[in-house]
């Protein structure tokens, strides 16, 4: 990895060399040895929801709304994105584009 002049120049925290690098060992291996097996799985966990089967997962999409259409879902609170889905999810049934779910 290529280092910048000034992160090889810092004194406060210089790069590590590739001895220290090869001693470095994973979370999971340290962990339990440093704050005890119970510490460490609470500290291990998965965080977040947990994934979707890849048949449900959403989709990101970039698209182009009039300002006060985003603006009056916003105001509505948190939430707002997936009430837009909401309504374009009952347009899209009610227009037969989809099959009931």
């Amino acid at each position: 990895m290529a280092l910048t002049r000034a992160a090889q120049a810092d004194r406060d925290n210089p790069p590590l060399t590739d001895a220290e690098l090869a001693r470095m060992r994973p979370a999971r291996e340290v962990l339990p040895r440093l704050v005890g097996g119970k510490a460490a799985q609470a500290l291990l966990r998965p965080r977040g929801r947990p994934a979707l089967p890849e048949g449900q997962r959403k989709v990101t999409l970039n698209m182009r709304c009039d300002r006060d259409v985003v603006e009056a879902f916003k105001a509505t609170g948190d939430g707002w994105q997936t009430r837009i889905n909401d309504v374009l999810r009952a347009y899209a049934k009610s227009h037969r584009m989809l099959s009931s779910r």
